[in-house]
């Protein structure tokens, strides 16, 4: 396999696990497939823009060399991020404070949050219309040899930035008091009531933290791709096949997951006859057969644990 080939199947890896580690959070922990995510990728996308466009000028004024760009890309991933968050934080007053205590809140959620998602989109078409928008290069603009390999700059940038942000996540689910209290729901939402932990409140930093990883996500690819009202669609459909791939409550299934499909595409993507109309066919042709072999998921533990 080419090298450049990998790097790129590592570049599509980092910005799906971000999507898929966020639904296999919300779910596992406090059970709603947050069909809303696409929306929250769409709406940290515009709020990217817009900041970056806002802020290029006066940062390009003031230096042009690295530390010029190392301020806007900080600037907008920044703001894609607290798009993402405050988005969430809307998706967990309107989508589940309401209704988390009421029967069939699982088909309940799904439903608000669909309907969230198509409003979102809607809304997008009408105040922004349908028109693409290039979000700037913040990360710099060429290649550099590592080993001997050339890699262009917004991929590494991309890659390293996934691999420490995700470390960090996984870090404070171990350690941090909150974290454990997530855990802790995530494992036995019941046991976790009896000890004193609630489920209300301690969705909320599920919530933040899913919205920042969206928001983080729709920085990185909008460096490859265009925001529009629907740029979201994508990234939720595959996050969600990808959650489902590694098993919905596995964080360490979720990055396998993606790995795997971000591979799969790279490499779908070079066959001569296959290329890249057979990406997404090809994806789910393997999906259905990893789950038809193995209906959990790849590292899908949680039912066992929880029965």
């Amino acid at each position: 396999m080419d090298a450049t080939l990998v790097v790129y199947a590592l570049y599509l890896a980092a910005i799906y696990a971000l999507m898929a580690i966020g639904i296999s959070l919300v779910w596992s922990s406090i059970g709603m497939v947050n069909m809303a995510h696409g929306a929250t990728f769409a709406i940290a996308g515009y709020a990217a823009y817009f900041a970056a466009d806002a802020v290029a000028p006066l940062i390009k004024a003031w230096s042009t060399g690295l530390d010029g760009t190392i301020a806007l890309a900080s600037f907008t991933v920044a703001i894609g991020m607290l798009a993402g968050v405050v988005f969430g934080v809307l998706i967990y007053l309107v989508a589940f404070l309401p209704i988390h205590d009421k029967p069939n809140f699982a088909v309940r959620s799904l439903i608000i949050t669909l309907a969230i998602n198509l409003a979102t989109v809607q809304s997008l078409l009408w105040i922004f219309g349908p028109q693409q928008k290039a979000l700037p290069r913040i990360f710099g603009i060429g290649r550099f040899n590592l080993f001997g390999l050339p890699v262009r700059i917004d991929q590494a940038v991309t890659i390293v930035t996934t691999i420490v942000l995700l470390g960090l996540v996984l870090l404070w689910l171990r350690v941090s008091r909150r974290g454990l209290e997530i855990r802790a729901v995530m494992q036995n939402t019941e046991g976790a009531a009896l000890c004193g932990i609630s489920t209300r409140w301690t969705a909320l930093p599920i919530m933040m933290l899913t919205g920042a990883l969206a928001g983080l996500a729709a920085v990185l690819l909008s460096q490859s791709i265009f925001v529009n009202p629907s740029a979201g669609v994508t990234p939720l459909i595959k996050g969600l096949t990808i959650a489902l791939l590694g098993g919905l409550g596995s964080v360490p299934g979720a990055v396998f997951g993606a790995i795997l499909i971000g591979f799969l595409e790279a490499v779908t993507g070079v066959i001569p006859f296959l290329g890249q109309r057979y990406v997404l066919i090809v994806q789910f042709a393997f999906i259905v057969l990893v789950l038809v072999l193995r209906p959990r998921g790849l590292g899908g533990l949680l039912d066992e644990t929880r029965e």
